[in-house]
């Protein structure tokens, strides 16, 4: 009899520390921590809505903590919407954390059109309420207008101006014998499942001060540089007297394809000061078809500039680089061109490159200039003059009917600034680069991809330094 008091003063002192365990802590001086303060969103366009964020809720205490509510401060009126551990509302009241434990709480918001083309600022906030406590956790969003295209199709001769940014919903189409275009300024964000097709004629009137930027329509942080976000355009058989100048083409699957000759014998494509980048899979693709280029930036796509099945092609004072990243790997040449197809078919080739950088890191990528021939009696001739090129093995130069003169094979272009890291490239001659005044005079390249004037012994690649 001796141990039976202390055995059941044992059990007591346990069974006090399991209820003192299981009971709430109502301390007014009880911690409540969350993953943030705010939560922000990029710019969402009105009428469609924004990804969906998260905010954890955690009981650091040792007890359970009991929150008596979870608002959101605008009620149902809000832009906002919130999501309780799976359960969509605007109010949730009493609602336990056991001891260390969390719950989540999902957060999007859709805006509701307002007046004018700037960006504009959507606030609200949700209340977390505990033992007398309030705590707010801040919502932002920026919100814009914008028009609307959803299956879109040009019939008529029609213009896009800069008032608002177009958001082409799945996808765009220029009939034949019909033009689209666009005014300097002019934002065009298309959806994931929104090409833009030109059966006739697209002409992009940027300038270097408005740019005609193309590019996705998600601009949350998570996604507004993320390459093949969107199709890309598309240059149909039919199309003719194209022109791009000073447009802005990223984060597509592809950037720009060409296919067959414009019907009229005139050149199919003019891409003059423009910039492809962040491109999943090409930049350009070319398929017997007619491109004229003239200071082009074409940079970190996946295939730079493909060319298939011949055709008749001149680029001027182009960039065409790509430094693998985690976004786009670098596995293919920055420029590949032959005069067959899958095929092996063939159709007459004539390119000339002057004035052009073709180079690459961080890949597997030992020559950035592949050249394919397959016997034909059709005409083949590709002139590469006074340009720059990664190649270990030269194996381009020994193509017959390929000609490389006043050029600098397996240099380094020494570009003005490249973080991969931080994703930050400035394609730019730094002082000690080889592209400084190695290249040719040429009489329709005076400015340079920013307005500079270029002299008579230019520099290699789309910039003056």
């Amino acid at each position: 009899m001796k141990y039976f008091l202390p055995a059941v003063s044992l059990l007591i002192i346990l069974l006090g520390v399991a209820c003192r365990k299981s009971s709430f802590i109502t301390s007014a001086d009880a911690l409540l921590r969350t993953s943030a303060d705010t939560i922000h969103f990029d710019t969402v366009f009105t009428s469609t809505g924004s990804v969906t964020q998260s905010l954890k809720v955690f009981n650091p205490n040792a007890q359970k903590l009991r929150l008596s509510g979870i608002k959101l401060a605008g009620g149902a009126a809000s832009m906002f919407r919130i999501n309780v551990d799976g359960s969509p509302g605007v109010n949730f009241s009493d609602i336990e954390l056991e001891a260390n434990d969390s719950l989540y709480v999902f957060v999007s918001v859709t805006i509701t059109p307002g007046a004018g083309n700037l960006p504009f600022v959507i606030r609200d906030s949700i209340q977390l309420s505990f033992n007398g406590n309030d705590r707010l956790i801040q919502l932002e969003a920026y919100g814009r207008n914008a028009r609307f295209i959803r299956n879109g199709r040009i019939s008529v001769n029609t213009t896009f101006n800069n008032n608002l940014p177009y958001v082409i919903l799945g996808g765009l189409t220029i009939d034949n014998n019909v033009a689209l275009n666009i005014s300097r300024g002019t934002s065009i964000y298309c959806h994931a499942n929104a090409p833009i097709i030109v059966n006739g004629t697209m002409n992009v009137n940027g300038t270097l001060n408005e740019k005609v930027v193309f590019t996705g329509d998600r601009l949350d942080a998570e996604y507004r540089d993320l390459p093949g976000s969107w199709p890309g355009i598309f240059f149909n058989g039919t199309s003719k007297d194209n022109t791009l100048s000073h447009a802005v083409i990223k984060n597509a699957y592809q950037g720009v394809i060409t296919q067959l000759p414009a019907p009229n014998g005139q050149v199919k494509l003019t891409l003059n000061e423009c910039t492809i980048d962040n491109i999943f899979d090409a930049g350009i693709i070319s398929v017997n078809s007619s491109i004229s280029a003239r200071n082009c930036l074409i940079t970190n796509c996946g295939n730079n500039i493909g060319i298939g099945s011949g055709g008749v092609y001149d680029f001027k004072h182009c960039t065409v680089a790509t430094y693998g990243n985690y976004l786009v790997s670098h596995n293919s040449p920055v420029l590949f061109i032959t005069n067959a197809n899958s095929q092996s078919q063939t159709n007459a080739l004539s390119a000339v490159f002057s004035n052009c950088v073709f180079y690459g890191e961080g890949g597997i990528v030992d020559e950035e200039i592949v050249v394919k021939k397959e016997a034909t009696t059709r005409p083949f001739a590709i002139t590469f003059q006074n340009v720059l090129y990664k190649a270990l093995k030269n194996e381009a130069a020994n193509v017959p009917g390929v000609v490389f003169s006043g050029s600098q094979v397996n240099s380094a272009p020494r570009f003005d600034s490249i973080d991969i890291a931080k994703r930050f490239y400035n394609f730019r001659p730094a002082d000690n680069s080889p592209l400084i005044d190695a290249g040719v005079a040429t009489a329709t390249t005076l400015l340079d991809l920013d307005g500079k004037q270029r002299g008579t012994k230019p520099d290699i690649g789309c910039y003056e330094k």
